[in-house]
């Protein structure tokens, strides 16, 4: 559970985290597909009380929702890990580093399979991020600060006002084309810090026919979010 969140049982085995947001303007109670946990979210106004009895309402929802999460995904050995778009088979090998090999990724052996496959994962996404970010910011015509990398839950990547750019490490999970498409949005948010028509127009400019990718992230990005590394 996330600092600051409080915890709601709703009944045995069920329960939600509870956020206040001065954005909300009525309660609402979702079930993120990234294996969370629920999450009730109330205006700032609205008694804690009246939040329980709202959640409570709909405990056959919810428990209908959760129900029908996909199991999250261990990154073992055997296991088929998204890499770009494909599946590769975590393979304990007689290799230094992790390396593909056909439909394998080999991972060295005695090593923890879930944390080299992070690490490696890691590196690749710097690798094709810096890149996709120099092309689309070269296009633009301004520059970036800097280029981060998070385990974020409620974000694919961010930019701040002084051009520092922050991405999702899973992205090398996803298709490339998904990948650059997040670059592209990023980028744009360096001309525009806001989602207006001004900005979609320039996501476009960036990379055009760009809706697919994003559908595809809507619909599927929770999926690589399932992924467990630590054994």
């Amino acid at each position: 559970m996330a600092s600051g969140d409080q915890q709601i049982i709703i009944e045995e085995g069920l329960a939600v985290r509870l956020r206040r947001s001065p954005r909300a303007r009525r309660m609402t109670l979702r079930v993120p597909r990234d294996g969370s946990g629920a999450v009730l979210t109330l205006p700032v106004g609205v008694p804690l009380a009246e939040g329980q009895d709202f959640a409570r309402s709909r405990r056959d929802w919810l428990r209908a929702a959760v129900g029908r999460l996909p199991l999250r995904q261990a990154a073992v050995p055997g296991a088929a890990l998204p890499v770009e778009g494909r599946a590769l088979i975590l393979t304990p090998a007689p290799v230094r580093r992790a390396q593909v090999q056909d439909d394998r990724l080999l991972i060295p052996e005695g090593r923890p399979a879930g944390a080299v496959a992070a690490a490696w994962l890691k590196h690749l996404a710097m690798l094709r991020l810096r890149v996709a970010c120099d092309r689309f910011a070269e296009a633009l015509g301004r520059p970036y600060a800097a280029i981060a990398l998070r385990d974020t839950r409620s974000r694919w990547g961010s930019c701040t006002h002084d051009g520092r750019l922050m991405f999702s490490w899973r992205l090398a999970m996803a298709p490339p084309v998904v990948l650059d498409y997040v670059a592209a949005h990023e980028v744009a948010h360096l001309a525009h810090m806001d989602h207006s028509a001004r900005f979609w127009a320039q996501v476009e400019a960036l990379m055009p026919g760009h809706a697919p990718h994003r559908a595809w992230l809507r619909a599927q990005g929770g999926d690589l979010m399932l992924w467990r590394f630590r054994d």
